[in-house]
């Protein structure tokens, strides 16, 4: 079957659906990901992510997931070769290593390691996710410091939850940007990615940050802009000014924006057939 998506857009949104607060079970939510890799639109979607709490307490997956480490992130590498040894195909590892406002070192060198035994063949990749807090910058240096020594790890970053503070504004997120462009650091974003373009939630009154705006600023970073040209697309809230940018650069691969998470990943998708960016599935 052909796809209709894009190179600039191929593997942006994983298949978030098991994600709490979903009550989806692991067998439903594996085989409508199945059912999203033979669509038309296959090309999009990245890995499903898959809790391992969740997978503790279920058979593991039939096919190739991504494990999110809602576990002490110390019994993460034993979790992780269990999971292996029982027949998981594990395609990247998500973890965080602190909570808001505590140092996030301590948890980089817990995954540092298990990225070095990662590249020995246990799994492709690891996300560290990093708050948007104190410590940060500190936390892209030993990133990037660990990416030049050959590890596959590399950041995340939570953009929204369930308080004002946990969104951060277009120049604090510009400025996350710029900072991974200078390290070359890709990453990947989790949380408040509800629609490509900025926008107030009617029942929270939180403005979340619009994942076109993330990719656009992302390319103008990539191109040399600095932090307030960056921020300014971020706080686009009407697809006109991101449109163009995302169609001139179509045909070529994303820059280091990894993507995000959807809970339903046809969202997304609906969104970016309707601004023409996705020609929705017809020649």
């Amino acid at each position: 079957m052909s796809t209709m998506v894009p190179p600039l857009y191929v593997g942006l949104v994983d298949d978030a659906s098991l994600l709490p607060p979903s009550p989806t079970g692991l067998a439903d939510a594996e085989a409508k990901h199945r059912e999203h890799a033979a669509a038309w639109y296959a090309d999009l979607i990245g890995a499903l992510l898959v809790p391992a709490s969740v997978v503790g307490a279920e058979p593991v997956p039939r096919a190739a997931a991504a494990l999110i480490g809602d576990i002490p992130l110390g019994a993460l590498p034993a979790t992780v070769e269990k999971l292996r040894a029982a027949g998981m195909v594990i395609e990247h590892v998500e973890a965080a290593v602190a909570r808001r406002g505590e140092d996030p070192q301590p948890g980089l060198s817990v995954l540092r390691a298990f990225a070095a035994n990662a590249s020995a063949g246990s799994t492709p990749k690891v996300w560290a996710e990093v708050p948007l807090s104190w410590g940060l910058i500190g936390a892209l240096d030993t990133i990037a410091d660990a990416r030049a020594g050959g590890l596959p790890i590399a950041p995340k970053f939570r953009v929204g939850g369930l308080a004002a503070e946990l969104f951060p504004t277009p120049v604090e997120l510009a400025a996350v940007i710029c900072a991974c462009r200078d390290r070359q650091l890709p990453f990947k974003l989790a949380a408040g990615l509800r629609h490509a373009t900025r926008h107030t939630d009617p029942e929270t009154g939180f403005t979340h940050h619009g994942f076109l705006n993330v990719l656009v600023a992302t390319l103008l970073a990539v191109d040399g802009g600095e932090v307030a040209e960056v921020a300014e697309a971020l706080a686009a809230t009407h697809p006109v000014p991101l449109v163009e940018p995302a169609r001139a650069h179509r045909d070529a691969p994303r820059p280091l924006f990894a993507g995000f998470g959807a809970a339903n990943v046809v969202e997304p998708l609906t969104e970016l057939v309707r601004l023409g960016l996705v020609n929705g599935g017809y020649e």
